[in-house]
């Protein structure tokens, strides 16, 4: 770069990736896009994240086991922002962890009790604990409002109000009874069956 230039350079960002699951791979090539960004993806075993980065640029591979709050403190301590794709309910020891190390942390997972538990403390850390920014919960919720403003601008009433999200398989791979498969944790989506909604 010559002395006159204005150009800045982003700077590095260390992103440890928890989970190897069917979100975490898109999520691993999108923050690979941008060449400041490297990423640390964790799982139980390493040869899973081994497997799970294979061919992808400035990332690495670690075992973690999330219930070890020495070695999850370890491995947040050593980065900027936390990605958290693991089940919802180790949510909760992640978020500790990234209040003691102060770093910020991402969900795509609903807010349990668990973790609004963990609301002040996380203010009082100054971080950022941002959850349900997945399609469901998120982008479903964003719609949701912008249709009930809808009715609202134009003068109606909310009676009744039914979301219903999912992914759909591509067809070729759309092979069972259901026609249908998880994406995500079954688990989960049985238990969001039961989630109350305020409009």
């Amino acid at each position: 770069m010559s002395a006159g230039s204005h150009i800045k350079m982003a700077a590095e960002k260390n992103i440890p990736l928890l989970g190897s699951g069917f979100v975490a791979k898109p999520t691993l090539d999108y923050l690979l896009r941008r060449p400041e960004n490297k990423v640390t993806v964790a799982c139980r075993t390493k040869a899973t994240a081994e497997a799970f980065i294979a061919g992808a640029e400035r990332s690495t591979a670690i075992s973690l086991d999330v219930s070890d709050d020495v070695a999850l403190d370890a491995a947040v301590a050593k980065h900027d922002v936390v990605i958290s794709l693991i089940p919802y309910t180790h949510h909760a020891q992640v978020i500790k962890s990234a209040i003691r190390n102060k770093t910020h942390v991402v969900t795509t997972s609903y807010v349990s009790p668990a973790m609004m538990e963990l609301d002040e403390e996380a203010k009082k850390a100054g971080i950022t604990v941002m959850n349900e920014i997945g399609l469901d919960p998120g982008i479903d919720h964003l719609y949701a409002v912008k249709t009930i403003d809808e009715v609202h601008a134009e003068g109606g009433k909310i009676l009744s109000f039914l979301s219903y999200c999912g992914g759909l398989p591509a067809p070729e791979n759309s092979n069972n009874p259901l026609g249908y498969k998880f994406s995500w944790s079954s688990r989960g989506v049985l238990l969001a069956l039961r989630n109350a909604a305020k409009f």
